[in-house]
């Protein structure tokens, strides 16, 4: 499995000062990698990307099960989508 991170989620999760949720952030990441169909598939001008939901945010993240690749996009608030 190749996991890959997109600079703006980098820079996100970076930004994130609180330790509770920067650890469900982690912990859903494993969960992603151990089964990347978890999350909830897109739609529109979206499609071909996933999203977890985190409360109050999302990780939005690609897979390609021909490569067998993940990329994580991106985590943002649920007001700002």
């Amino acid at each position: 499995m190749i996991v890959e991170y997109a600079n703006s989620f980098e820079r996100e999760v970076k930004k994130i000062k609180h330790q509770e949720f920067k650890l469900k952030v982690k912990k859903q990441i494993a969960k992603i990698i151990e089964n990347p169909e978890t999350g909830k598939p897109m739609r529109f001008d979206r499609k071909g990307t996933r999203e977890v939901y985190i409360s109050p945010y999302r990780l939005s993240y690609s897979y390609s099960k021909e490569e067998n690749k993940i990329v994580f996009l991106d985590l943002y608030h649920k007001d700002e989508q």
